[in-house]
């Protein structure tokens, strides 16, 4: 069952129970004697089925080792590990997004995980394990590949009479699909994009451009200006989804314009896409992100997340053991599949892949489709990145529901930024 957090103060509460009922075990020690793990992580339901019988694999080898487990959707994981953080108490072992590695590496909170012998990365994309570095130290490492892509749902765009996407679509070709979409359905053609900085980076990037500069930020008000006001465009025509649809989002999929069938399409990540099965059909499908106007792709190849290790775990020998099992033993490569992305060990893969079925295989197949065409990914955001989604989402906000032009938010949003980043 998915576990909902609303509140910070409902987290702290809980945390409090949590670390109680542990100091009355014994601390970090378990009933029987042996070592307590904690690990936490976000996802779908699916995930968290394929990370427990991984982990009941990992007991097995292991029966010196017990895991507490603990996940939620990312929103509120995000809000329950930081709370975590500040009062010195993070999990022993934590997924991480790569927005969050120079906050938390920053502030002393992670292992540096080149120093575990227990933890082989030798089969593991350079290119990747670098996102999990800060200052060459490596504070996580990748659990999984994985990219931006557009998930949608066919069998309404074929009624439609849109065109298959293709990569080769620009922004403004996938505008064109969704106005169709969106005349034809009566719903929106995508939940609009302006909300996420994810999706900026993207046209940001098709356009040669980057987010960041070293630790500053790399683009104009003007830049950002020019996507909100495409947004806007798009939105007052019907083709994406109106501001009281896209507030709603909480980083859920069934809380998306597409989850709650008001939208055909949305930019999402391609694993995570997968959850859109439950809620749409077996009708989804994913797509390419749009390219820039020259044909130049934005998207890249990122961890579809990471993980490290709490520098404060009276475990770190254990808590790489369970790290190198999950990334690197085939037999868990097998139970995880594609549950976070395609395997970032290069033995794992090539073991799992010709199993792959259905929407795992289409995962494959898009990135597939995509190697050799994309650049590099950027390095680890600054720390102040991980405020600053929410302060790109909420001055969005003001300008989806007409309370500030464009150029406005813009303005007030390079502001803020070049103030969280001094911090």
């Amino acid at each position: 069952m998915r576990r909902k957090w609303t509140t910070v103060s409902a987290l702290a509460c809980c945390l409090t129970v949590l670390c109680g009922l542990v100091a009355a075990c014994g601390g970090a020690e378990g009933v029987s004697g042996g070592v307590a793990l904690r690990f936490s992580w976000w996802g779908n339901e699916g995930r968290a089925k394929a990370t427990e019988k991984a982990i009941a694999a990992f007991r097995r080898t292991h029966p010196g080792i017990t895991v507490q487990t603990s996940f939620s959707s990312y929103e509120p994981y995000k809000q329950k590990l930081a709370t975590q953080a500040a009062g010195g108490d993070a999990p022993d072992v934590m997924q991480l997004d790569y927005r969050q590695i120079s906050q938390y590496a920053g502030s002393g909170i992670l292992l540096d995980l080149a120093k575990r012998p227990e933890l082989r990365r030798d089969q593991m994309d350079p290119a990747l394990l670098r996102t999990g570095q800060l200052g060459g130290v490596q504070y996580a490492v990748p659990m999984a590949r994985g990219t931006q892509a557009i998930a949608y749902d066919s069998t309404l765009w074929a009624k439609a009479g849109a065109a298959e996407p293709a990569a080769t679509w620009t922004w403004d070709d996938w505008a064109a699909a969704w106005r169709k979409v969106a005349a034809a359905t009566g719903k929106a053609g995508s939940t609009d994009p302006g909300y996420s900085e994810d999706w900026f980076e993207v046209w940001l990037r098709g356009k040669g451009k980057a987010l960041y500069d070293g630790g500053g930020i790399a683009f104009t008000d003007e830049d950002l200006a020019e996507f909100w006001q495409w947004c806007t465009t798009l939105r007052r025509e019907g083709a994406v989804s109106s501001a009281r649809q896209t507030t709603q989002m909480d980083g859920a999929l069934d809380n998306t314009p597409m989850g709650r069938g008001n939208a055909v399409s949305d930019p999402s990540w391609d694993a995570a896409s997968s959850g859109y099965k439950s809620l749409v059909g077996d009708s989804v499908r994913i797509a390419p992100m749009p390219v820039g106007p020259d044909g130049k792709p934005g998207q890249y190849f990122k961890p579809a997340m990471l993980i490290g290790v709490s520098a404060r775990s009276p475990h770190p020998a254990e808590a790489a053991m369970l790290i190198d099992f999950l990334l690197n033993d085939p037999g868990a490569g097998e139970v995880l599949g594609v549950s976070r992305g395609i395997p970032v060990n290069d033995g794992v893969r090539a073991k799992v892949d010709p199993g792959l079925k259905g929407f795992d295989r289409r995962i494959a197949d898009l990135q597939k489709g995509l190697e050799g065409r994309l650049a590099p990914p950027p390095p680890a955001p600054p720390k102040g990145d991980n405020t600053l989604q929410s302060t790109f989402q909420r001055d969005y906000d003001q300008v989806s529901f007409e309370r500030m032009s464009p150029l406005e938010a813009a303005r007030d949003y390079l502001t803020e930024a070049a103030a969280e980043l001094k911090q």
